[in-house]
């Protein structure tokens, strides 16, 4: 997790910090295959060169970006927690739990709906 380190340093509330940080170190742990990595300065996890997730940090939320694919697959499971969302991106609330099985849903539905994918973002 030493990759996200200087990225969690410059979250200035500390109660940001320590849940961005809970979160992605909840990713690293249940995926252990998942790469952690900074790319355009967010951090974000992959599998074989492809994106699985991502997330970025905003004044009333933690954004959780699984691909517009993702979304579209869980829509109405993300409308259920309450979670806003666009096209691209899940706003989990800072004062909100987490939706850890959701998270996890996600993810693994990625893993294996770009099992074959040769590029970093689906095409």
């Amino acid at each position: 997790m030493e990759v996200f380190t200087e990225f969690l340093a410059k979250i200035d509330n500390p109660v940001h910090q320590e849940r961005t940080e809970e979160v992605l170190t909840w990713v690293a742990n249940k995926f252990p295959n998942l790469v952690p990595e900074i790319k355009w300065n967010q951090p974000m996890f992959t599998d074989h060169g492809t994106y699985i997730i991502g997330f970025s940090v905003a004044k009333h939320h933690l954004s959780v970006a699984p691909e517009r694919v993702g979304i579209n697959h869980f829509i109405d499971e993300i409308e259920k927690t309450g979670y806003s969302h666009t096209k691209e991106l899940v706003r989990m609330k800072w004062d909100s739990p987490v939706d850890y099985a959701l998270l996890e849903k996600m993810i693994e539905f990625n893993i294996w709906d770009k099992a074959e994918c040769s590029t970093f973002w689906r095409k």
